[in-house]
């Protein structure tokens, strides 16, 4: 046993920062000894090309803490550990904040699976941008030589305030369980930088269209309001998930409750939120 002991001793030297290459070995439950399985704060740190120092920190702020302790206390990571890191990096290349990683990781509708095709999603959209971003240098680089000529809007046409996944953890939070939100999972994942600008340029002409209703006067059972506001459902329903007119009410009622939301529509015409839930419940 005492040797036993040496053995876990040694495999966890790396996680106090000392050097030696570490072996996982830890006593299981039935006084089997688990080897491969684990790995030490030094294996991982060297695996995902994370400090030693952060992954304490992660294990102190509860977003990645390790399955398994030695004897004497040292962290020891599993493999499923591992597959938890994959993603909270995933996460932090995208930008996340580790509050929102930690939220997100924490909610008990959180799919690894669905998680990682939303992430995915997200790197193809990024992907896009940068190669429009890349054609828009070259482009202009042609047009200060002389080779081209570019017009004002063309060189600033790739610059929107457009953001697919502006909203992304709080509608996983709200739908992560639902067909619905797989569904729209699904279809995102796929979507390039050049239909997120189709989406953006479509959104707009029927946010136009509300619009030009309120600015009539017209009230929200009227027949052209009611018009106007189905076409937003149809597009809900052709770039997202099936959209029923019940449905379509339930987020006519978290764009007034939610102040995230109701935002969008503000920006557009005061009053929108409250005319787009009061024409979706006559609707429904």
């Amino acid at each position: 046993m005492r040797r036993g002991r040496r053995q876990i001793a040694a495999a966890v030297k790396d996680d106090v920062g000392s050097g030696g290459r570490p072996t996982a070995i830890v006593p299981a439950d039935d006084g089997m000894q688990v080897g491969h399985s684990t790995c030490t704060v030094g294996d991982v740190s060297r695996l995902a090309h994370v400090s030693v120092r952060t992954l304490h920190h992660y294990d102190e702020i509860g977003l990645l803490v390790p399955s398994m302790r030695s004897d004497a206390g040292y962290r020891l990571y599993t493999p499923e550990d591992l597959e938890r890191l994959q993603q909270i990096l995933f996460y932090r290349e995208l930008g996340f904040s580790l509050q929102r990683i930690r939220d997100l990781m924490a909610d008990p509708a959180f799919d690894p699976g669905e998680a990682l095709l939303e992430q995915r999603g997200l790197v193809a959209a990024r992907i896009d941008r940068l190669r429009a971003l890349l054609a828009l240098i070259d482009r202009t680089m042609a047009s200060r030589r002389g080779v081209i000529r570019m017009s004002k809007e063309e060189l600033f046409d790739v610059f929107g305030d457009f953001d697919p996944a502006e909203h992304a953890d709080e509608t996983r939070r709200r739908w992560g369980d639902t067909d619905a939100y797989r569904e729209s999972a699904r279809r995102c994942a796929d979507y390039t930088a050049e239909d997120w600008k189709r989406f953006k340029s479509e959104s707009d002409e029927v946010n136009a269209g509300i619009a030009a209703v309120m600015d009539e006067g017209l009230a929200p059972d009227h027949p052209r309001t009611l018009e106007a506001v189905e076409r937003h459902r149809l597009l809900i329903d052709r770039w997202f998930y099936p959209c029923s007119r019940t449905m379509h009410a339930e987020l006519g009622r978290m764009y007034v409750t939610d102040p995230r939301f109701s935002a969008t529509f503000e920006k557009v015409r005061p009053g929108m939120a409250e005319l787009i839930c009061a024409a979706t419940k006559a609707q429904a």
